[in-house]
């Protein structure tokens, strides 16, 4: 069984929430990519809109959106997701997760694309979100 937490930024507020689901919700995350749009409704959110942005795994292994699939490779990396040097032409071989949802995901980063009826905080604070299917 899956559990994740969900971190949702919406730009209109300029503010990030903390989410965090397991059982069946987190299940329904499972096989989708970076890239991706969600319904809401997936994880608790009625009438939202999100869109799959980027995550890690549960040692702290960024995913990034160009490595197909949702196994640990090590690339040889000079920028990007996952390294930034500090002077330039230095290259490093690093650990990086593939951009599918997995159930070895940690985290999983989301956007908010389109806004429900009610604002994002007023929901999460409810605990409408939260609430298990």
């Amino acid at each position: 069984m899956a559990d994740f937490r969900l971190v949702i930024s919406d730009p209109k507020s300029g503010k990030a929430y903390k989410l965090e689901v397991s059982g069946a919700k987190a299940n329904k995350l499972i096989g989708k990519a970076i890239g991706d749009t969600i319904e809401g409704q997936l994880i608790g959110l009625l009438d939202y809109k999100l869109y799959v942005s980027g995550g890690s795994d549960k040692d702290g292994v960024a995913m990034r959106h160009d490595l197909p699939g949702a196994g640990r490779k090590r690339l040889l990396l000079s920028s990007g997701v996952g390294y930034h040097p500090k002077s330039r032409g230095v290259r490093k071989r690093k650990s990086i997760r593939g951009c599918e949802i997995s159930a070895q995901t940690g985290q999983v980063n989301l956007k908010v694309i389109e806004a429900g009826s009610k604002p994002l905080d007023e929901v999460i604070a409810t605990g409408v979100a939260t609430e298990q299917s």
